[in-house]
């Protein structure tokens, strides 16, 4: 991971995900230096991702919720070539391979519903070797910190946060950012 994404990340204890152009909107005025796009098409995501980057900070497109992009390698390039994104997100090892290939920073994300999801975790960093892992949902403190212990990369929680006691579990249960779409979390 290069170092100015690690430091912005570390800068960055919580990380703006904006679903709508109201939160784009609303995202340029937070403290974070990292921003999760969470919508958009192929028609939208140039100017969004200008907007972020406009505002002087590090643009993740989550490539699964961008409508018109297919779960191919070719939405990567797609990215890489008509956006001037930093990263994608992802809950798709072949799509971090392909990024890692083209320069963008990388985040897996990874949804923990049960023991076996859980178990899949070192399988799926080894196999994609992503620059971090997002975990969801961040509400489970105790499984969120075995993570944190075996993961030999750094550790995002997402979802369902909606106060400041969630945020300073999380943060103490070992992650380095947390993620959220909840504009008041955005402005702790």
């Amino acid at each position: 991971m290069k170092k100015e994404f690690k430091e912005a990340l570390e800068d960055s204890p919580i990380l703006v995900a904006i679903k709508d152009d109201a939160g784009l909107q609303k995202c340029l005025k937070s403290e974070s230096h990292v921003i999760f796009i969470l919508y958009g098409d192929i028609c939208t995501i140039p100017d969004i991702v200008a907007t972020v980057k406009g505002a002087g900070k590090i643009a993740m497109v989550h490539l699964d919720l961008i409508a018109g992009l297919s779960s191919k390698e070719i939405a990567v390039d797609f990215i890489r070539k008509y956006t001037k994104a930093d990263g994608i997100i992802t809950t798709k090892p072949p799509l971090i391979k392909r990024a890692k290939e083209l320069g963008l920073y990388t985040i897996l994300r990874l949804f923990i519903l049960d023991s076996m999801a859980y178990e899949n975790i070192e399988r799926q960093i080894k196999t994609a070797r992503p620059d971090v892992i997002e975990v969801l949902p961040a509400l489970m403190p105790k499984i969120v910190a075995k993570i944190c212990k075996i993961s030999p990369i750094p550790v995002i929680a997402g979802g369902l946060v909606s106060d400041k006691e969630d945020v300073i579990s999380l943060l103490q249960s070992g992650v380095i950012s947390i993620s959220s779409t909840n504009e008041t979390i955005w402005f702790l």
